[in-house]
């Protein structure tokens, strides 16, 4: 069944692809971005470009994660345009790169601003619509980051990890509400998004120096090392957004709590699979049982 989709940061990478896939697979696609007007024009043009030629039902929408106003107004648009709102796709990220204590508490502020609470924003803004439907999903792009921790990553990891419990508790939550939640957990990818070249850096370079003295440049040969991971396969993002596709277009009620979209090989899916039946059992010893997901973890990628 086709629906009507917000994806946030759908400018460029794996938000973009999202938005052409789900358009393609026939869902009405409201692609969100900061900006269209101006830094994203291009972004924007391509994408509508895109939907003009195909004959498909995607839409630009203004939408800033990091200000409530720009979310509420957005949310707006698309319930008064299309008469409701059924999936979000939280893909809205950024990256930072470095050695954690070279990182000032400014940095770590707007890292989190972007990849946690610009998710609360926007559920804050969709959840009553989802809740008097008694009806909506929310997807989210979490990463296999938050489970494996490499390093030189840490803010953004532990951005990513804040995340995904916030995503897990809320899917507690609003489930009762007949609302679903979904986290697709892509690993690393180091072509086909924009996340390691628009990287920040950390903010103290002088902390930061002090560091390379030791390890050596292990922040620049990240991407580099990253890479050796995937051993041959051809590591493209373009497979979460067919994921996230595929998951869609199953009937309610069926959808992994989780699913992994993994080319290193890295082990996620089975600690998945280890922490969902400890969490289950946690829950039920608890007098919460009912409040768990009940569909096991998903792997898209062998």
């Amino acid at each position: 069944m086709s629906s009507v989709v917000l994806i946030t940061g759908a400018s460029s990478g794996i938000g973009n692809l999202t938005a052409r896939a789900l358009a393609t697979a026939g869902h009405t696609v409201h692609a969100s971005m900061r900006d269209p007007g101006g830094r994203n024009a291009a972004h924007a043009r391509e994408l509508l470009d895109f939907a003009r030629r195909d004959g498909l039902d995607l839409r630009i929408v203004e939408l800033n994660v990091r200000d409530q106003a720009s979310v509420d107004d957005a949310v707006k648009t698309v319930i008064d345009t299309t008469g409701r709102l059924d999936t979000v796709v939280h893909n809205a990220g950024h990256l930072f790169v470095g050695y954690v204590e070279a990182f000032t508490a400014e940095n770590v502020t707007s890292l989190f601003d972007v990849n946690v609470i610009g998710a609360q924003r926007v559920n804050r803004a969709v959840l009553p619509h989802m809740r008097a439907r008694r009806y909506g999903t929310l997807l989210y792009v979490g990463s296999t980051s938050s489970v494996m921790v490499p390093p030189v990553l840490g803010p953004y990891v532990a951005s990513k990890a804040a995340f995904d419990i916030l995503a897990q508790v809320t899917g507690y939550e609003v489930g009762r509400f007949g609302i679903e939640t979904t986290i697709v957990m892509p690993g690393p990818f180091t072509k086909g998004t924009s996340h390691f070249p628009n990287a920040d850096h950390a903010g103290d370079t002088r902390v930061a120096q002090d560091y390379a003295a030791v390890l050596g440049d292990m922040v620049d040969r990240n991407e580099e090392a990253t890479e050796t991971l995937f051993q041959g396969a051809d590591a493209d993002p373009v497979a979460v957004a067919e994921e996230i596709t595929r998951i869609l277009a199953l009937p309610s009620g069926t959808r992994p709590f989780r699913s992994v979209v993994d080319f290193t090989d890295a082990g996620v899916e089975e600690l998945n699979h280890a922490l969902f039946e400890a969490q289950e059992k946690f829950l039920d010893r608890m007098g919460f049982g009912e409040l768990f997901p009940g569909v096991t973890p998903h792997r898209s990628v062998a």
